[in-house]
């Protein structure tokens, strides 16, 4: 439907443009003419006026796909957090693949988002904010190769970019580069610019040393995840898993009672219960 207004729209131009090349010197065929261009001009200016509102709606539509979406994925990966880019009028439309790109990232189309924000870099070689959304597409889609150089580059601009630093803390973790998470995720927590990054951070480290099979570390770390964010119900499922292991299967079997009872809705609180339920057969948790 779009591609035949816009077709209808061309159609019109080159009718008046064919009209426009054909006027004498009379004056009544110069004014309707004129007569015909101001219309036409009004038209395709409504028309621009309408389908930016709409535009504007569709943002809310991603708005409201991403809170959908934080509340029922069951996301390993730290939650995309960036924020709307600013966009601004530039020759070089580079601002426009920025945004595109964080609306795709925002609905789950990572390869597309990859696709917007390079495109975005071929037009502005090094900005860094689409840079650092093409970190986080790349990382989403599991490229995590690709995602490690693009956030190297990001950190080596912003030493403080918190965000960025518990990403590649992330992506250490599931190449099992232990020692490189913990720096960089610890890093992170000192830094304390970002609460977002130091609650993962420390949620990620408690990953670091569960996987290690550090359990004590494991659940000092998961405990404050608790503390800093209490809504982040895979902490108690995490934290459970590494009580679990450490011999404590009561204290085990209490935090997951309380990860499902902190919210029930949530993927991680059922996967509590599920707990619960295995355990309660004789079962073992899962050690992944």
């Amino acid at each position: 439907m779009a591609e035949s207004a816009l077709a209808a729209l061309r159609a019109q131009y080159d009718a008046i443009a064919r009209r426009l090349e054909g006027t004498g010197a009379a004056a009544a065929e110069r004014e309707a003419v004129k007569r015909e261009i101001i219309a036409y001009f009004k038209q395709v200016d409504a028309m621009i006026g309408e389908l930016t509102q709409l535009k504007e709606e569709v943002r809310q539509l991603v708005d409201k796909f991403k809170q959908l979406a934080a509340s029922t994925a069951e996301a390993a990966a730290p939650e995309f957090t960036g924020s709307r880019p600013a966009v601004h009028a530039d020759h070089i439309g580079a601002s426009t693949f920025i945004e595109k790109g964080w609306s795709l990232i925002s609905l789950g189309d990572h390869v597309g988002a990859i696709q917007a924000l390079q495109r975005a870099l071929q037009l502005s070689p090094g900005e860094t904010q689409a840079e650092s959304l093409l970190g986080w597409a790349q990382m989403l889609n599991g490229d995590y190769d690709d995602a490690l150089q693009t956030f190297s580059k990001v950190l080596m601009k912003e030493p403080a970019n918190s965000l960025a630093r518990i990403n590649v803390g992330y992506i250490c973790l599931k190449k099992r580069i232990f020692g490189e998470a913990i720096e960089h995720l610890s890093k992170a927590i000192r830094l304390d610019n970002d609460k977002k990054a130091t609650l993962y951070a420390h949620f990620y480290l408690g990953l670091v040393y569960l996987q290690r099979e550090m359990y004590e570390d494991a659940q000092t770390f998961f405990g404050k995840t608790l503390k800093l964010g209490p809504n982040l119900i895979e902490a108690y499922y995490e934290l459970g898993r590494a009580r679990w292991f450490a011999g404590e299967q009561d204290q085990a079997k209490q935090t997951w009672t309380e990860g499902f009872k902190a919210n029930k809705f949530n993927p991680w609180g059922k996967k509590c219960q599920e707990m619960l339920d295995l355990v309660a057969q004789g079962g073992e948790p899962p050690r992944t």
